[in-house]
């Protein structure tokens, strides 16, 4: 079925200063003679087949779109209903749809409009609470992380809700304050929702989902601590040391997070942390193998320097593939597929070739390792 378009011009201006059909506007004044300002017309565009149907045509038509994953038809349905038929029994199911078809398109601010004008941060159950949460996740999209997660602590704080539904919303405001750039402030909220979950009697009431994503966040503010420290060998071996070894407890850290979440048993998260455990010691080992000798050595000394960074080096390549190949076989084990899996895959490969590459170019008895230049 062809959609026809009806259109409209708008003509006019404000009554206080009169308005004309033909689209101008004309204001004397004692002191100044008639001035004819002229105004750009407006075309309001409506859509001639949706306004001949109802509200329960419109509903369904909108559901089968949305059932066909025709969600730009869905829109258009369940705005058509949400905006003309302010009576229907049908809106509010009709705002939240809309709003849930515009998220499939990735339209976010048409989202969020839909959302907003359903949702009740404070005092919301069913649709508008769930209309609440998804206004939150259309700020998040739009990178307005501060009101994001203003709305999500509100809900975290209403204790008339499930721990459920407060947890989910806490790991979602801790989430959105790590974006927001406050990770301290992030890691508190995070921390809070592990202390709630651990204190369970039942925790069934709690979907593994939220607890294993709050551990995981945690690991990502100890990761970013991580990449926030620099080896520069021309600060010289001592500071270089000092670096790494900070650099290290921080991997370290981040580990102990990311196998905590791997421990909650959610698949999706299990999968993300061990990618980003494998994805660190891969880090690590490019920091290593990129970095020259600190320059206050002599060639024996950056020689011995170099061999010992090889050790460490094949150490960390060997920690990634094993943590890699661990990854892959939990994730087929329980049918997980995302970005991570793909992700590990590709990087199981590569750190494969690299260990590969190493190993062919050490030295072997028949073909001795260079001497030591005689000083």
């Amino acid at each position: 079925m062809s959609a026809t378009w009806r259109k409209w011009v708008l003509v006019g201006v404000l009554g206080l200063v009169g308005c004309r059909t033909t689209g101008s506007a004309v204001r004397e004044t004692p002191e100044q003679p008639k001035q004819e300002v002229q105004f750009d017309p407006v075309t309001v565009t409506g859509d001639l087949e949706l306004s001949e149907l109802n509200d329960e045509e419109l509903f369904a038509g909108g559901t089968s779109a949305f059932a066909a994953n025709d969600f730009a038809k869905a829109a258009r349905y369940f705005g058509r209903l949400a905006d003309f038929h302010a009576n229907s029994s049908h809106r509010h199911e009709a705002l939240y749809n809309a709003g849930l078809a515009h998220e499939r398109l990735e339209q976010w601010e048409e989202a969020y409009l839909r959302f907003s004008e359903l949702a009740d941060v404070e005092k919301g159950t069913g649709d508008t609470l769930d209309a609440a949460f998804r206004m939150a996740e259309t700020q998040y999209h739009l990178e307005r992380f501060a009101d994001a997660a203003k709305v999500l602590g509100t809900i975290a704080g209403r204790e008339d809700l499930p721990v459920g539904k407060r947890l989910e919303a806490q790991v979602q405001q801790g989430v959105c304050e790590l974006e927001s750039g406050q990770p301290e402030k992030a890691e508190t909220t995070l921390r809070k929702v592990v202390t709630t979950y651990e204190g369970l009697a039942d925790k069934d009431e709690v979907e593994d989902y939220f607890p294993a994503q709050a551990h995981f966040f945690i690991g990502e503010i100890y990761r970013l601590h991580y990449e926030e420290v620099k080896l520069d060998p021309s600060k010289g071996s001592d500071a270089l040391s000092n670096d790494l070894n900070y650099k290290a407890e921080l991997l370290l850290s981040a580990q102990g997070h990311y196998l905590r979440a791997i421990r909650v048993g959610n698949g999706h998260w299990a999968t993300a942390a061990g990618s980003q455990i494998g994805a660190m010691y891969e880090n690590l080992y490019e920091h290593l193998v990129n970095s020259p000798a600190p320059a206050e050595l002599d060639a024996e000394e950056a020689q011995v320097y170099r061999e010992e960074l090889r050790k460490k080096v094949r150490v960390l390549l060997t920690k990634s593939i094993n943590i890699y190949e661990r990854t892959l076989e939990a994730a087929e084990r329980i049918g997980s597929q995302n970005a991570f899996v793909d992700k590990t895959r590709k990087s199981l490969e590569r750190m494969k070739a690299l260990l590969l590459a190493d190993t062919d170019s050490a030295p072997t008895s028949a073909e001795p390792a260079p001497s030591k230049p005689h000083s």
